[in-house]
């Protein structure tokens, strides 16, 4: 007989993201004239880099010719792509990577939930509250996340992410096994100074905690000062996977590229107390289970770090930031408390009156015909704010900008 992981059946009911669309659809059905102008949006507007789609052209005609032709690559990823990536975004940071240490994916989404694979269920893991959704539900389908109630998972442990620290919490006085940071952070924007992740490289030193960093948004930092990678900071090899991606920066939300890094020098325990290699183990499950990213994506990737590549995305990253900036500008006149667009094109916004999340959204959806995501979708934490994104196109940024700024007023 087969049985079902019935893990998956904690899930509570349909998605938050789910409720979110089911609203909108609502609205459309209420008002099938009204122009809606969505800025809850997750997803880049901007086409391809030039760059880009030369290098994917290209490749395609090497599938084309019987000399140049690539059948299944190496799981881990193609050597040319891996070697540009230590070159451009870490040893360039004074970070030293081998080639072995990078493992090219199809995305952080689905690594997050991967790298699972190799954790116990029995793990106890910790998320800054708001945070990214896959963080936590990746770990309720193995398991580790315990019982679903009033909004919170009985075996998760909530790092209190709001306003009195800047929404980037410090580690807490009890151990944890895995903890998820992200820098910059979405929804909230927030970035970890060097002197901040340092203290949670202390800390995952100490109690052998695993810290899982996604560096997604890294491109964005505008300030010298905010670290690119967590392995800018002293011994965080020994502690630390580092997940990145193409998709915000190069716009291959479609194409599907990202990598992670896993030093040989990070190990895992197992109960008797010996340690082990996690990068030993991460390549033979990529052998197991991953057929590896086609040739042709690898290709485009690697034009990301060609010269006009590198400008190319600059164009890019600098066209979303300004959305953000300019949205802030428009905004700043009403004295909200606005958070984020600093370092990610995200605005995390605190609701100006005593109405929940899901009642300013719909307020929004019907009085400004904006949407927005109502910050509690990110966890209990986000509840009284909501999030804006700068990735839509310029013209509905500010046009949603300005709508909002008359409907508040």
């Amino acid at each position: 007989m087969a049985l079902l992981n019935e893990y998956f059946l904690e899930f509570p009911g349909d998605s938050l993201f789910s409720d979110v669309a089911k609203k909108i659809n609502t609205f459309k059905v209420i008002r099938p004239n009204a122009e809606l102008i969505d800025m809850s949006i997750n997803d880049v507007t901007t086409p391809l880099p030039s760059s880009v789609v030369e290098a994917m052209h290209r490749a395609v005609d090497d599938m084309a010719d019987s000399t140049r032709f690539h059948g299944y690559g190496p799981e881990q990823g193609y050597e040319f792509l891996r070697d540009s990536i230590i070159k451009n975004d870490f040893n360039s940071r004074g970070i030293h990577l081998m080639p072995n240490e990078v493992f090219i994916n199809d995305g952080v989404k689905s690594e997050i939930g991967n790298i699972g694979d190799l954790l116990r269920s029995d793990n106890t893991i910790g998320v800054v509250d708001p945070i990214y959704p896959v963080y936590i539900e990746s770990n309720v389908i193995s398991g580790r996340a315990g019982m679903f109630y009033k909004g919170r998972w009985s075996n998760v442990c909530y790092l209190s992410c709001n306003e009195s620290n800047g929404f980037a919490p410090m580690p807490p006085e009890y151990p944890i096994d895995i903890v998820y940071l992200c820098s910059p952070d979405n929804p909230t924007g927030a970035a970890y100074s060097k002197g901040q992740l340092k203290k949670w490289v202390d800390y995952a030193i100490k109690n052998n905690t695993l810290i899982l960093f996604d560096a997604s948004y890294e491109a964005y930092i505008q300030s010298p000062d905010i670290p690119h990678s967590i392995y800018e900071i002293r011994g965080a090899k020994k502690v630390a996977i580092e997940l990145r991606s193409f998709s915000r920066t190069a716009g291959f939300t479609g194409l599907r590229c990202g990598y992670t890094i896993i030093p040989k020098e990070l190990t895992v325990q197992t109960l008797d107390g010996r340690r082990v290699q996690m990068n030993t183990l991460w390549s033979r499950r990529q052998s197991i289970r991953f057929n590896g990213v086609s040739y042709v994506t690898q290709c485009a990737a690697a034009a990301t770090y060609t010269e006009l590549g590198k400008k190319q995305l600059l164009q890019t990253i600098e066209y979303y930031m300004e959305n953000a900036h300019m949205m802030r500008r428009i905004l700043s006149p009403l004295n909200l408390r606005i958070y984020g667009g600093e370092h990610i094109p995200y605005l995390w916004i605190k609701i100006p009156t005593e109405m929940s999340s899901w009642e300013f959204f719909e307020s929004m959806l019907y009085g400004a015909k904006v949407i927005c995501t109502p910050g509690v979708v990110f966890g209990p934490g986000g509840e009284g704010f909501v999030r804006l994104s700068a990735f839509a196109k310029r013209e509905a940024c500010e046009k949603a900008a300005g709508r909002l700024r008359d409907w508040l007023e």
